[in-house]
């Protein structure tokens, strides 16, 4: 594997190469032989003062030229002898023919070949990334992925006349995925690398590192957020002075530690508890915008800063720009793009509440504009996200309204997300130059990466895709493959995508490295089969089949595909489920663990319930028929969950006749992340009229607060309440959880309501 990563520092090598007319045009007709037959009269010219980028440019055009043809080109100082065959790199002595030099933008680069002889030249990267345009666009070698490289063997190679002058449509793209994890692969797609990103001191959501709760809390609660008058310790009191000096005086601290970073992030914590204190909401009213206490403060630290760039975010509460500040000149502005929706491009939206209506209002006030754009669904990683067809028209917004620095947030550094090799190639490339012609890209990456898997592939994006819009369905980051089973992945859809994927499994069944490539790429559509299987329940699809005796079965298609899809997941490593870390192998045992209770409830299966408090609107799960369904619940407290908020529940289970009951139990949810706590206690009684009831068991709550919940507010967890009695007749059970009614003081949802969670009330 061509490795493509060197330790370098920054450098700025500026300059472009201006020939004569007479020259350039005498060039146009010319060939150049640069190997015949595995030999090469050419030799590589680069001064002894080459900048590292440079120096890494001509040692990784060298190798891959040896690679593609066998011929070593020798690399010579400019202190050699001139000849005709040289290939010359930044301003070596023998580029004086050269009439003059004129300034590139950063990154930018320039390729001219005059006579026989080529020139590469590039500002900071320019020269490295001018190589890989020269290898991919003149020798076919491509960059798949960070494991997936192709350069084409030859015999010989024959260049054309070259006259090539590009700059890159922003000056910092950067994309999060696992691809760009890996050195090589940025810096052959032109993407911010690990050099680059050690530009930043810190990077978003600051003010917890800034201003540590644990620090300044317990003695100074005016230094945090006032909400509802009460303090909280999620976000800053920025109008507060004692908060400016903090945050300057630890600036000044870790600056000094590390004062090669230039851009230092003063931005909001991850949550919406913005101060609303007198002074703070004074200044927001003033703005039209919470962004308008947050600017105010973030101006005066990069006051304080004027060799540093500060940059802050314009985030949910603060992403509307306000009326009146403008962000001082080292003030960097991170817009982000995290509420809108994917079904259509951001420029379609122009409501005054859209994102688009907001970079436009950015981008009157501040040339200095980064967009933190999102490419895929945190919710499912391993999931369809038909978003393709905005990609380009997203990335030319940017550009159009003057963006200076891009970031697409993909998977992270987490494989087996939806199409990240693809998705990453797509986004690099038009990062560089968003007018490219996506239709023929996707073609050149689905046909050299799945080989005649290709066209199988493509059909199945292009339906899909067509069938999100076709729906108007919502698609956006925060989504599941359950709720789109009306829309883009309705049941008889599916059916054609897997046909589609069967097809591309058998074009490519001799071919190994593609076959797995395929079958990493069906994934996800195996995971939306898992997912959809959860709330179908019974029959071909679901969860389970009732056999003709009555009973019930799991269906033998559902664990089969979720051994295959683990097996898969094993053999790729480090598959994440979601963004909160949820690995494919918890996944399975989880899943497991839920097929094993379905449809265990001997004495309820299937009996009424009556109400005594309702269920919140916004998680149903399956109606009046959840808890005695026989459909089970896992840590995902979207599916098959029925949700209480800030009261009690209180349900009568009718059992239709007398009956023995020793045992009635329930399982619920704890994600303290979605405000869902265990009930406090569960209280079980029974009756043989319905009307007069004797309690028969209560079971307390005795798990505390745990150490995964305040490390880890995503931390979920499965428990089973159980109430155990002497075996009694009875036709009516009543049970009763007792929730916590509000969060608890230490959640940043306090004082709001907490809700409880169950999927099933099993008696026996």
């Amino acid at each position: 594997m061509l490795l493509f990563s060197y330790d370098s520092r920054k450098t700025s090598t500026i300059f472009s190469v201006i020939v004569f007319a007479m020259c350039f045009a005498s060039a146009q007709s010319r060939t150049i032989d640069l190997v015949s037959n595995h030999k090469t009269n050419y030799k590589i010219i680069l001064s002894k003062t080459a900048s590292r980028w440079d120096t890494l440019a001509a040692r990784t055009l060298q190798s891959s030229l040896q690679q593609i043809s066998g011929a070593l080109i020798p690399i010579a100082d400019g202190t050699s002898p001139q000849s005709k065959h040289e290939i010359i790199f930044g301003e070596a002595t023998h580029s004086a023919r050269l009439k003059s030099f004129s300034r590139l933008k950063e990154d930018g680069f320039t390729i001219t070949t005059i006579g026989e002889t080529i020139y590469f030249y590039g500002n900071r990267k320019g020269a490295l990334y001018a190589v890989a345009t020269f290898l991919e666009r003149y020798l076919r070698c491509r960059f798949y992925s960070r494991s997936v490289n192709v350069f084409p063997q030859q015999n010989s190679i024959v260049l054309p006349s070259i006259d090539i002058d590009e700059h890159p449509a922003f000056r910092y793209r950067s994309i999060s995925s696992f691809e760009t994890a890996d050195d090589a692969y940025c810096q052959w797609h032109k993407l911010a690398d690990s050099n680059d990103r050690r530009t930043w001191g810190l990077f978003v959501h600051t003010f917890h590192i800034l201003l540590p709760p644990e620090k300044y809390f317990k003695g100074h609660p005016e230094y945090f957020a006032l909400r509802d008058s009460l303090r909280v310790p999620e976000q800053p009191c920025l109008s507060n002075p004692e908060v400016f000096k903090i945050v300057v005086e630890e600036l000044r601290k870790r600056m000094k530690e590390n004062p090669a970073a230039a851009i230092w992030s003063v931005s909001q914590n991850d949550n919406g508890s913005y101060c609303q204190c007198e002074a703070c909401r004074r200044i927001d009213e003033e703005e039209g915008s919470h962004s308008g206490s947050l600017l105010a403060f973030v101006n005066k630290v990069a006051r304080e800063f004027p060799g540093k760039i500060i940059s802050t975010l314009a985030y949910q509460y603060s992403r509307r720009p306000p009326m009146r500040i403008k962000p001082e000149k080292n003030v960097n502005i991170m817009l982000c793009s995290i509420e809108a929706l994917r079904t259509h491009p951001l420029e379609a939206d122009t409501s005054s509440d859209s994102f688009a209506h907001d970079l436009i209002g950015w981008s009157k006030l501040t040339n200095n504009l980064f967009i933190w754009d999102y490419v895929v669904q945190f919710t499912n990683l391993v999931s369809p996200f038909p978003n393709f067809h905005v990609l380009q028209p997203n990335i030319r917004l940017f550009s159009k309204y003057g963006a200076a620095m891009v970031f697409e947030q993909g998977a992270g550094n987490r494989a087996g997300a939806e199409f990240s090799e693809l998705r990453s190639y797509l986004l690099a490339k038009l990062l560089w130059d968003p007018s490219l012609n996506v239709d023929s890209l996707m073609h050149d990456f689905l046909s050299g990466y799945y080989g005649n898997a290709g066209k199988y592939i493509r059909s199945y994006i292009d339906m899909m895709t067509s069938e999100l819009i076709r729906s108007s369905a919502q698609l956006w980051i925060y989504d599941s493959p359950v709720n789109a089973m009306n829309n883009y992945l309705a049941p008889d859809l599916m059916k054609e995508y897997n046909a589609m994927f069967d097809s591309a499994e058998a074009a490519v069944a001799g071919q190994p490295e593609f076959f797995e490539r395929v079958k990493t790429a069906r994934l996800p559509l195996s995971y939306a089969t898992l997912e959809q299987a959860k709330v179908i329940g019974e029959g071909e699809s679901g969860t389970y089949i009732k056999e003709d005796d009555g009973g019930f079965r799991v269906n033998p298609k559902i664990r089969k595909l979720l051994n295959e899809f683990l097996s898969e997941c094993k053999h790729i490593g480090n598959v994440q489920i979601n963004e909160k870390q949820l690995s494919a192998e918890t996944y399975g045992e989880r899943y497991t663990l839920m097929l094993s209770k379905t449809m265990h409830n001997p004495l309820g299966l299937f009996k009424p319930v009556r109400f005594l408090t309702q269920p919140s609107w916004k998680y149903p799960a399956n109606g009046e028929k959840t808890l005695t369904d026989g459909k089970r619940g896992d840590e995902d407290h979207h599916f098959n969950w029925l949700g209480f908020e800030g009261e009690d529940m209180d349900v009568v289970v009718d059992l239709q006749q007398l009956d023995t009951v020793r045992n009635v139990s329930a399982d619920f949810l704890q994600n303290s992340f979605s405000w869902i706590f265990l009930p406090e206690e569960v209280e079980v009684s029974v009756s043989i009229d319905g009307k007069n009831f004797r309690i028969v068991s209560t079971v307390k709550n005795t798990i505390g607060v745990t150490r995964e919940e305040t490390s880890s507010p995503s931390y979920a967890f499965i428990k089973n309440f159980s109430c155990n009695f002497v075996p009694l007749t009875a036709r009516y059970v009543r049970v009763r959880a007792a929730n916590r009614k509000i969060c608890p003081r230490w959640h940043p949802g306090y004082p709001g309501k907490a809700w409880i969670f169950t999927d099933e009330i099993v008696v026996e």
